[in-house]
């Protein structure tokens, strides 16, 4: 599984990518919003330090606009993949996007059938927010275990990109599940490594360690 990591903010992509585990970065434009830089500036800077998928939103709702948009994004760097949010507009500038050969991330999916039209109309990857499903009391999860099935009894080369990932069980399920990326918050990202039985056990070697006798 490929992690993504949920940010506009530069140096946490440094961070993260400086562990070897980052495939690609996403954002949107509250996050680019959080940075208070230009938005051509940021992702100019992303696409600098990550060699990987990159997607950029576009902020028009109309199609006309969505398709101007997209080819303004892709046309910055060849790796920025177009988000596009699946609505009917939407979605038909994902079909445009698509015989264009600019690859689009469609975004705020909350059920399977939108990710299934999103496939159809050749999206490169499908966006299901899991977090924000849990926050109404559904189970986030359960629509990416959908959208799998759905995939892969139909053979679909879309990639089911698991997104609003609040915690590491999240990513813990996707990966069982058989999602092909995550895209993580740093702070989460910080905290897949942790587990206290391994602090724990490195406390008592480096314990242990000062007992070892040293050679004169």
């Amino acid at each position: 599984m490929k992690f993504f990591i949920d940010t506009a903010d530069v140096d946490e992509i440094r961070e993260a990518a400086s562990l070897g585990i980052l495939d690609g970065v996403t954002t949107n434009p509250s996050l680019v919003a959080k940075t208070g830089k230009p938005f051509r500036q940021v992702i100019e800077e992303i696409v600098a330090v990550v060699d990987g998928p990159i997607s950029a939103e576009v902020t028009a709702t109309d199609f006309e606009g969505m398709c101007r948009e997209a080819k303004e994004l892709h046309a910055i760097h060849e790796n920025i993949v177009v988000k596009i949010p699946i609505t009917r507009e939407g979605l038909r500038a994902v079909k445009w996007c698509t015989g264009e050969g600019i690859p689009t991330n469609v975004t705020l999916c909350f059920h399977p059938l939108q990710a299934l039209m999103a496939a159809k109309a050749g999206a490169r990857y499908i966006s299901p927010f899991v977090g924000r499903l849990d926050d109404i009391s559904s189970d986030g999860m359960e629509l990416v275990a959908q959208i799998r099935q759905i995939y892969d009894n139909y053979g679909f080369d879309t990639e089911v990109l698991v997104a609003s990932v609040r915690n590491p069980m999240h990513v813990v399920q996707a990966a069982l599940m058989g999602a092909d990326v995550a895209t993580i918050p740093y702070k989460v990202i910080a905290q897949l490594l942790a587990h206290p039985l391994t602090d724990i056990g490195l406390e008592k070697f480096l314990e242990d360690w000062k007992k070892v006798p040293k050679a004169d």
